[in-house]
């Protein structure tokens, strides 16, 4: 039922021909000099009845006399030409109390839209950050969407969650956050965020009575199992020797590269064949990430010295928290911008960018 705002009286009578009904002129603009009104005609097929319209302009006489007989001009609007103009009207309305833009407005009663110019993923985006209550992505869930508008959806919602996720480990570092734990539940979450050859992580933990691992991370191609080490961000990660002019690792990180060497051990033994209770979870030659501490203000010449001594390390990586976040960002900046990821260069060449 329509809203009291939207009622109204509608009189239709026919025309002296017989052949066609007219509605009231309904005035458009009424001045001292001028006068246009709009018609609107009914026109009776054997299956419907189409609507059409004119808009008429009308010239003032000067006193004493009135308004002139004859029409100015006149339009006739075809009823494809009518509905045109009715939509533009309603469309634009819209839009009135918005600032500058490009806009996408959907019909809620029908579902659908014409997404004219705008593209899939532009729609989907906006969508995404309109619609982020968890009962409509629900509904959602059931809605039959176009697979190219479907698609273009789902990669804006989880475009939306790394964003925020980044934006989440951002202010971790940003506040000084430097318990492990808030760090172990991020990457446990977000395990995307070390690199594309890997998208989830195993829930088991413990390869062995008394050796618990922080995370274990399944490769896409092979699914063998790699371990990630997290440390505190707030420790030391190079250290420069005055007397032979070099880094080198500090202590802390020392440490985490020999735990993190008995941890490959213990888990290519156990994990060869599957391991115990957990046969899927196996470990073929397996590589260690440590992320420790920090390097947002390190000069090119200690970020150098790092990926130096990672490329001398057998099957170990150490990174920093920043360069976590880094590799994160760089993550979302692919797949919100499709050109970077169609120019982006090949895995062999893009891992160059990444500390491992």
């Amino acid at each position: 039922m329509a809203s009291s705002d939207e009622m109204g009286s509608v009189r239709r009578r026919p025309a002296k021909s017989g052949k066609v009904s007219y509605g009231d002129p309904v005035v458009l603009h009424d001045s001292s000099r001028s006068r246009i009104v709009f018609i609107p005609f009914f026109i009776p097929h054997s299956s419907h009845t189409e609507l059409t319209g004119k808009i008429i302009t009308y010239r003032k006489q000067p006193p004493p006399l009135d308004w002139a007989v004859v029409e100015e001009k006149s339009v006739s609007l075809s009823e494809a030409a009518t509905r045109l103009l009715l939509g533009a009207l309603k469309s634009h309305l819209a839009v009135t109390q918005e600032e500058d833009g490009d806009f996408l407005i959907v019909r809620v009663a029908e579902g659908t839209a014409n997404l004219g110019e705008h593209s899939p993923s532009d729609v989907a985006r906006a969508l995404a950050s309109v619609l982020s209550q968890d009962e409509i992505i629900r509904h959602l869930e059931g809605t039959e969407l176009t697979t190219e508008l479907a698609n273009a959806f789902r990669t804006s919602i989880r475009l939306s969650e790394m964003r925020a996720a980044v934006a989440e480990l951002r202010l971790s570092l940003d506040e000084g956050v430097a318990a492990e734990s808030t760090y172990q539940g991020w990457c446990e979450r977000h395990s995307w965020a070390f690199g594309n050859a890997y998208v989830m992580h195993d829930d088991v933990r413990e390869i062995s009575p008394g050796d618990q691992l922080d995370m274990l991370l399944p490769t896409v191609i092979a699914g063998y199992r790699d371990i990630v080490e997290l440390k505190r961000p707030d420790v030391e990660v190079l250290l420069w020797d005055t007397a032979h002019r070099n880094f080198y690792f500090a202590a802390d990180v020392s440490k985490a590269i020999g735990q993190s060497h008995r941890y490959l051990d213990v888990l290519q033994e156990a994990a060869a064949s599957g391991l115990h209770d957990h046969p899927e979870i196996v470990a073929y030659h397996p590589r260690a990430i440590i992320v420790i501490g920090r390097s947002q203000d390190w000069p090119a010449e200690k970020l150098r010295a790092l990926h130096g001594l990672n490329s001398r390390l057998a099957g170990v990586c150490v990174m920093t928290y920043d360069q976590l976040l880094a590799q994160g960002e760089r993550l979302v900046e692919i797949l919100a911008n499709p050109k970077v990821s169609d120019s982006a260069p090949e895995s062999s060449e893009l891992e160059d960018d990444f500390p491992w």
